[in-house]
């Protein structure tokens, strides 16, 4: 996993969307994540500069300060919607999905629509925090991972 400069954010690799819209998760992030552990992640829209979505685990998030948002939002929480359906909190869009015990999630194409992504792109997987990882579409630290010329950038 390379660190794209001296003290910046770390890079699980990269991820393509693919024809029948599912997206293959980078190992060590699943790892990192506990991501399979519960067959379902919590999805969240991306910030304005990255886009694309982020990634957390229902155990992850209730252990956390932003435990609050699975508080007051028991939908979310207790998955009463759609397999990729998104809600609204507070500036952001929450959605849960399946997650297989290989680290493969399938996004309908409403969630794509949502989150302006398209089948073909790809997405860098980038470690955000100890509570979430980043599934980025664009922006520098995009730019950054296509022009990296240290630890080859894996592909998934």
């Amino acid at each position: 996993m390379p660190q794209l400069n001296k003290g910046g954010k770390f890079v699980f690799g990269f991820s393509v969307i693919n024809p029948d819209l599912t997206i293959h998760i980078p190992p060590q992030a699943l790892s990192e994540y506990d991501a399979v552990r519960d067959g379902k992640v919590i999805i969240f829209t991306g910030s304005k500069i990255t886009g694309g979505f982020c990634i957390t685990t229902y155990s992850l998030l209730s252990n956390s300060k932003l435990s609050h948002i699975l508080e007051e939002c028991p939908a979310l929480r207790d998955c009463q919607f759609s397999d990729g359906e998104f809600i609204q909190y507070k500036g952001r869009k929450y959605a849960w999905i399946n997650i297989d015990k290989d680290g493969v999630i399938k996004l309908p194409q409403s969630m794509l629509d949502v989150l302006e992504l398209q089948s073909g792109m790809e997405l860098l997987s980038i470690r955000s925090s100890d509570i979430a990882f980043t599934m980025g579409a664009k922006g520098p630290l995009l730019e950054k991972a296509y022009n990296f010329h240290g630890e080859e950038i894996e592909r998934y």
